[in-house]
This record gives C-alpha cells, sequence and structure tokens, in this order.
C-alpha cells in the first residue's frame, strides 16, 4: 500500500511556496558549506603535515624511523576507526557524531600544535585520526540523507569530490606558506578555527537523523577494527626504503599482516552471523556498489604516486622549495575541481557508467604519460601535460564512484556504506606506500649501482681509478638525479597498470542505469524498506510547512 503526502504546502498562495523554496535552497547550501568545510579540514591534513615534518624533526629529536610515526600514528587510528566511525552514526545520529568528531579533531590538533615532546606528538596525532574516521563517513552519509536524489545530490557531491580530489593539493600549498612564514605548528593550530567554526554551524543547518534501534556489534568492532589497522601498519612499514633495503620481511611486517588476515577473516565470519552487524554484508551483494568499492582501492593506491613521487621529483630533480611544490600542484587541485562541476551537471543526462569508463581511460592515460619525465624534464614540457590529463580523468570519477557507491542503500545503512569508500582510500593509500615504493625505491638503488659500475668499469679501461666512496656518502647529483628519475617512471609504470585495472573493474562491474541517479523514486533494495533521501527536507526550522516523499507501508 502507498500512501503519499502532499510536496505542497497546503493553504498557502504561490508568494508563500516560493518562500519556502528558497529556504530550503539557503538551507541546502548552508549544509553543504558545513559538509564541506569538513572534508576538506580532513583531507588537507593528509598533506599539510608532511611539508612540516623536516621541520618537526629538527624541533622535536625525531630520528628518521621515529619521524615516519608522526604520519603512522594517524593513519592506523584514521584507517582503523573508519567502520566503526559509520557505524556509530547510523546508530546514535549521524550530525551527533560529525560535531562530536569535529570537536576532537580539533582538540587533538590545538594539543598537537603546542607539543614540545614526541610522545605528546603522537598521541596528539592518533586521537586527531579517530577524530576524522568520525567526520569523513559521516558528512558523506550526511551529504545522502540531507540532499534529494538527483541534481541537488549530484551537485552537492560535485562539491564534496572538489574537496576530496584538490584537497591534498592545497594542502601541500597550506603546508609550504604555513612552515615559511609561521611555524610547522601552524600545521595543526589551523584546524583549531575550522573545526569549531563548522561545529558550531551544525546544529543550525543539519537535521539529525534518528537513533535506530540495535546494539553496537562488539566482536565485529574489535576484529574489524584492529584488522584494518594492523593492515594499514604493516603496510606503511613494508615498502622498500631509499636505500634499496626491503622490509617485507621484517618480523613486525609479517606479524602486523599475518595478524591482519586472521582478525579480518574473522570479522567476515562474525558479520555473516551477526544480528546487528557492524557491516552487513548485504551491502556488498550489489554489483554496483562493490565495483565502486575496487575503484576506489584501486584509485586511492595509483593516486599515491602522484603526490609522493612528483613531490620528490620537483624537490629533489627541479629544486623546488617547499611553498613552490605546493604551487606546481595548483593546475591538478583546478582541474578536479572544474571537471568534478561539470560532472555533477551532467550525470543525471549521461548517466555513471560512461563517465566512469572514460574517467578511467583517462586516468591510465594520464600516469602512463608520467612514466615518461626523466631528469632533463622540465615542469612545463614534462609535468604539467600528464598533470591535467591525470587530474581530469580522477575528475570524472570522483562524482559517480561516490553516487554509485551510495546508490539505493538504506537509510539506517548509510554511514557504514560511506565509510567503506573512505576505508577503500585509506587502505589504497598503504598499499600504495608498500607496492609503489618498493618498486621505485628498489628502481633508484638498482639504478644506482649500475651507474658507479658502468663509471668504474670506464675508467678502468682507461687505465685509471675512481675515488673509494665513504659508507653512507650521498652519490653525486647527476647520478641521484637520474636514478630518482628510473624510480618514479618505474613506479608510475605500475601506476598506470592499477588505474587500467580500475577502468577494466568498471567495464565488468558498473551495470547502473541513467534513471538511478536522475532523481526518479528509489527501490529499496529489499521489500517494504525505503531509503530516506532527506531528513532535513522534511522540516523547516523557521515555521514553514511539513514536505515530504511519497512513503511506502
Amino acid at each position: 500500500m502507498s500512501t503519499a503526502i502532499s510536496r505542497t504546502n497546503r493553504g498557502t498562495g504561490p508568494s508563500r511556496a516560493t518562500a519556502a523554496d528558497g529556504g530550503e535552497r539557503r538551507h541546502l547550501g548552508l549544509a553543504l558549506v558545513v559538509i564541506a568545510a569538513a572534508q576538506l579540514m580532513v583531507v588537507l591534513d593528509a598533506t599539510i603535515v608532511n611539508v612540516a615534518l623536516p621541520h618537526i624533526q629538527r624541533a622535536l629529536g625525531f630520528s628518521g624511523s621515529g619521524l615516519e610515526w608522526v604520519i603512522t600514528a594517524y593513519a592506523v587510528t584514521f584507517g582503523g576507526l573508519l567502520l566503526l566511525g559509520g557505524r556509530s552514526g547510523d546508530l546514535l545520529g549521524r550530525r551527533r557524531i560529525f560535531i562530536t568528531g569535529l570537536l576532537l579533531f580539533s582538540a587533538a590538533s590545538l594539543a598537537g600544535g603546542f607539543a614540545t615532546s614526541q610522545t605528546w606528538l603522537l598521541t596528539a596525532r592518533a586521537v586527531q585520526g579517530v577524530g576524522g574516521a568520525m567526520i569523513a563517513p559521516t558528512a558523506l552519509a550526511l551529504i545522502m540523507t540531507t540532499f534529494p536524489e538527483g541534481p541537488p545530490r549530484n551537485r552537492a557531491m560535485g562539491v564534496y569530490a572538489a574537496m576530496s580530489g584538490g584537497g591534498a593539493a592545497v594542502g601541500l600549498i597550506a603546508g609550504g606558506l604555513l612552515t615559511s612564514y609561521l611555524s610547522w605548528r601552524w600545521v595543526l593550530f589551523v584546524n583549531v578555527p575550522i573545526g569549531i567554526l563548522v561545529a558550531l554551524a551544525a546544529p543550525y543547518v543539519l537535521s539529525e537523523s534518528p537513533r535506530r534501534p540495535g546494539r553496537l556489534d562488539l566482536p565485529g568492532a574489535i576484529t574489524g577494527t584492529g584488522g584494518v589497522a594492523l593492515l594499514v601498519y604493516g603496510l606503511s612499514n613494508a615498502s622498500t626504503d631509499q636505500a634499496g633495503l626491503s622490509h617485507w620481511g621484517d618480523a613486525k611486517v609479517v606479524a602486523s599482516l599475518v595478524a591482519a588476515a586472521v582478525l579480518l577473516v574473522s570479522f567476515v565470519f562474525i558479520e555473516s552471523q551477526s544480528k546487528h552487524a557492524l557491516l552487513p554484508l548485504r551491502l556488498l551483494r550489489n554489483r554496483n556498489r562493490s565495483g565502486a568499492y575496487l575503484m576506489m582501492l584501486c584509485l586511492a593506491t595509483a593516486m599515491f604516486g602522484i603526490f609522493f613521487f612528483l613531490t620528490i621529483f620537483v624537490q629533489e630533480v627541479l629544486g623546488y622549495s617547499a611553498l613552490k611544490s605546493g604551487v606546481a600542484f595548483l593546475p591538478f587541485a583546478g582541474m578536479i575541481v572544474v571537471v568534478s562541476g561539470i560532472v555533477s551537471q551532467l550525470i543525471s543526462r549521461t548517466g555513471a557508467r560512461p563517465l566512469m569508463l572514460t574517467g578511467g581511460a583517462v586516468t591510465t592515460i594520464g600516469m602512463y604519460w608520467f612514466s615518461h619525465i626523466n631528469e632533463h624534464s622540465s615542469y612545463a614540457s614534462g609535468l604539467l601535460g600528464p598533470m591535467l590529463v591525470t587530474s581530469a580523468g580522477l575528475g570524472m570519477l570522483f562524482v559517480p564512484l561516490s553516487l554509485v557507491a551510495l546508490n539505493r542503500v538504506r537509510g539506517e545503512d548509510s554511514g557504514v556504506a560511506s565509510s567503506l569508500l573512505n576505508t577503500g582510500q585509506q587502505v589504497g593509500g598503504a598499499i600504495g606506500l608498500a607496492a609503489l615504493g618498493t618498486v621505485t625505491w628498489s628502481a633508484v638503488a638498482g639504478s644506482i649501482r649500475h651507474q658507479v659500475a658502468q663509471a668504474a668499469a670506464a675508467a678502468a679501461r682507461s687505465g685509471h681509478q675512481l675515488p673509494a666512496s665513504k659508507p653512507g656518502a650521498a652519490p653525486p647529483a647527476a647520478v641521484l638525479n637520474h636514478a630518482l628519475t628510473v624510480g618514479i617512471s618505474r613506479g608510475f609504470m605500475l601506476a598506470a597498470g592499477i588505474a587500467l585495472l580500475a577502468f577494466v573493474i568498471a567495464v565488468v562491474a558498473i551495470r547502473i542505469r541513467r534513471e538511478d541517479l536522475s532523481g526518479a523514486q528509489a527501490q529499496a533494495e529489499s521489500p517494504g524498506v525505503e531509503e530516506r533521501d532527506s531528513v532535513s527536507r522534511i522540516q523547516h526550522r523557521d515555521g514553514m510547512s511539513a514536505v515530504e516523499e511519497p512513503v511506502r507501508s
């Protein structure tokens, strides 16, 4: 049986209806500003701290291996707690968890900015990760439950995608500016006013989702959180280092990856039996959704190379400062913002699949083009072209990926469904660090050895002998620059292969219809259950009449 409550404002004239529409648009616009600002803050943190690492090392006396924990402490808690953060929003209220995460992230940023010891800073970074794991999945879920399906949601997703894709590049610029003109502490302090302002505004522009019946799946939370955290930790420490020494066989890496495998297998078994699953496995039975999650995992792995490898290239080979390096990524961020905006307007007419196929192909071409850089490449001739092509491809992908991953998700599952997309990004980045880092630094070390051997052989043929180099001494700049470009080229070749895999997944798995994203009323995945498009549309704070969608019963 189907009951419909009229969407018109009964007893009011056209002017009243127009005022209601205008109020709703303003309400949704402010909601989008709040969600986008929160997402930008979380994404910025992924790169803004990287720029400040040398300054942090000098100020607090970190060793080379200890310095890695400034990044790892955040990555482990953030990646490990994403599923729990998303599910908590579903059960306890998404706005509540969103605001709690913002305040926790801000407080940890403030504490970290005042750090005077390594332990103090690392603790603050770990707590930042906890806050980020609450913000990221609930921000995406709030878009799905605040904005009506169709063009309004597509436009909102375009802004969200622009923040996610371009925010990392903006973080490099902001990090360069703050460390150059203020202090490394400001890469943490900058989060505080943003987080507090967004947290204060959220109750006025975001409606709270209802608390859901049920309890938290504690066994699933322990095994899922522990498994993802150990997987991120193990992969983050497995990569071959800059000296060409592999760490895949290190005891801590092997133990972490084995424990992660055991916990994640246990997690899947527990979830298949649980009545209150942290991750309902029905979410993965949808072919399009699973394909979108796999594509995000691949793209996050491939994207690792853009920022990591290219930052090394422009600083070491081209000799750019940290600030100039950040500015060099502006075209990348700008192209993602522009293309994401265009795609959000087109997707209702074209559907997701053509955009995902085109975006996957273009991204693969851009990554492959990157693999042709060498020590003689300049920014204009070697980097700008592939940067624009790759970012255009990614801009075509981010909006449809998010929409497909969350299409027809039950209202009570939107938080955990969003967290799966974020988890794919985080785990993909860790895989990129391990796989692409291993290929790149192995090639760098091999190229250095090869060049030194060639030089020694040439000297022997001419009757000369090369002076013995001191242990640990850096090779000549020309040798190092050539080796770096050889390694980076190999890394981008692998990244292109991973992007190609994402394209193949789109071809095989994505079958979503244009009508599914055009605003037509979606059918629930199971009988009798409907995804509620918008909580905030139903009731306005200014006394306007209630507006409701048809409700199936």
